[in-house]
């Protein structure tokens, strides 16, 4: 075969697999069908009224792994259960049917079980957080599968770990909807610079190709298990405390200035300057004597309202750093892209679209600085900036966004993925429609 029949164009989908267990977040179950994870018209199963489907066809394709949980879920109303305890019981019950000889293939040949998934068993047992967790989840599983066999301790130890380290949040544009095992996807490694991304339609993963590759090798195959706009540092401190491992990909191996960078005293300057120099290495421009102690401290409150925001993002809060990191953050700065996020989520949580479209534009040289262009995120990013265009009548912009948007998604989920058929396109169409009307 010649080295073009081998070559992997990027959009190309390395690997599509169906969860061998998965959970919706319980915050969406009321909006969500349990099943195939999409919104609309629900109905409640009536037995549990903890679960929705959108038809009697999912409820049925469901019923085989519910009808093991639904009085238990019952049970648990209206507290309910973790995501996380779900899945392990989830787990636990498949198990219990015959689902260890389940194969998950990432290619013709070779395949994955379950148990041959990475565990970590050794390392969670060191880490008193994730062992404080994981006695709270066995005290939990024992009650909710009180009348069924349960693995010993060891075991559940062995399930808990495989699912910390191979699990795959499963996202609808930009949301966290729900989270999942595949065991064939499993075997793929991280980076922080990857050549490939993992996408979903409904529950259904695909790994595509990002890069041109110029073969399908799956041990050169790189996809991110982490949000890498963050430092080198933070990035393998997470990857370290999450994964148990040190990442020495080329992203974190080689410098990343503008990640910690300061801005030019000279607004005229976009150079990423270092904070501990005297001057600017492009334009020489010496910083102020005490300015090494303001970019100090701003970095400090900016790290601390970051961290009360993980769950929340407050936009008075974003702004007001946004306001302190101006001309003494660079616009690249990890901590202004991060606050720049914060402040388009809660721009769009309140409805203000004006301030949510401009947040957003500044928040893509970011995107396009950590991500790259040819992302997930930077694509969706750009939908939601052609959205906003749409909606405040900026048709023509509109359309070049979309556009955009519709070259990078076209790679990354690929023509037929319901974030284009049922999101971009129509979006695409309104915005052409009504700019010729105006013409």
């Amino acid at each position: 075969m010649s080295k073009s029949e081998n070559f992997i164009k990027k959009g190309t989908t390395i690997l599509t697999a169906k969860p061998f267990a998965y959970v919706l977040c319980s915050k969406y179950k009321n909006v969500r069908c349990d099943y195939c994870f999409k919104s609309g018209k629900l109905f409640r199963c009536s037995a549990c009224q903890y679960v929705y489907y959108c038809n009697q066809s999912c409820q049925q394709m469901s019923w085989p792994m519910h009808s093991k949980e639904c009085a238990r879920l019952k049970k648990f109303s209206p507290w309910g259960i973790s995501n996380v305890a779900r899945l392990m019981a989830r787990i636990i019950i498949k198990l219990n049917q015959g689902g260890d000889e389940e194969r998950g293939y990432y290619n013709e040949t070779n395949y994955r079980k379950f148990k041959d998934l990475m565990s970590h068993c050794s390392e969670i047992k060191k880490d008193e957080k994730k062992m404080e967790h994981f006695v709270c989840l066995c005290n939990v599983l024992h009650k909710f599968l009180e009348d069924m066999p349960i693995p010993s301790t060891a075991e559940l130890l062995g399930i808990y770990g495989r699912i910390t380290i191979n699990s795959f949040s499963i996202f609808n544009l930009d949301m966290n909807i729900g989270v999942g095992i595949y065991l064939g996807p499993s075997i793929l490694d991280h980076s922080c610079k990857p050549n490939a991304v993992a996408t979903f339609e409904g529950t259904t993963i695909n790994v595509k190709a990002i890069e041109d590759l110029p073969s399908l090798d799956l041990s050169q195959i790189r996809i991110p298990y982490i949000d890498v706009i963050k430092t080198a540092g933070d990035r393998r401190a997470e990857l370290q405390s999450s994964y148990y491992f040190w990442c020495d990909c080329e992203k974190c191996e080689k410098p990343e200035p503008m990640a910690e960078a300061a801005a030019c005293p000279n607004k005229l300057c976009t150079y990423p300057c270092d904070p501990n120099a005297d001057l600017c290495e492009k334009c020489n421009t010496k910083f102020p004597e005490n300015f090494k102690e303001i970019f100090d401290e701003i970095s400090e409150f900016t790290a601390y309202h970051l961290e009360n925001m993980k769950n929340i993002a407050y936009l008075d809060v974003s702004k007001m750093c946004l306001s302190r990191q101006e001309g003494i953050l660079h616009p690249l700065n990890v901590q202004y892209v991060q606050t720049l996020q914060t402040a388009f989520d809660s721009s769009i949580n309140l409805q203000h679209w004006e301030e949510a479209e401009s947040y957003a534009k500044k928040l893509i040289n970011g995107y396009l600085a950590y991500y790259g262009e040819i992302h997930p995120s930077t694509g969706i990013l750009y939908l939601s900036i052609g959205k906003l265009e749409v909606y405040l009548k900026k048709l023509k912009q509109a359309i070049k966004t979309l556009r955009k948007a519709s070259l990078i998604l076209t790679i990354t989920h690929g023509a037929q993925h319901s974030v284009i058929v049922e999101n971009l396109k129509p979006l695409l169409y309104q915005a052409t429609i009504e700019d010729f009307s105006e013409s």
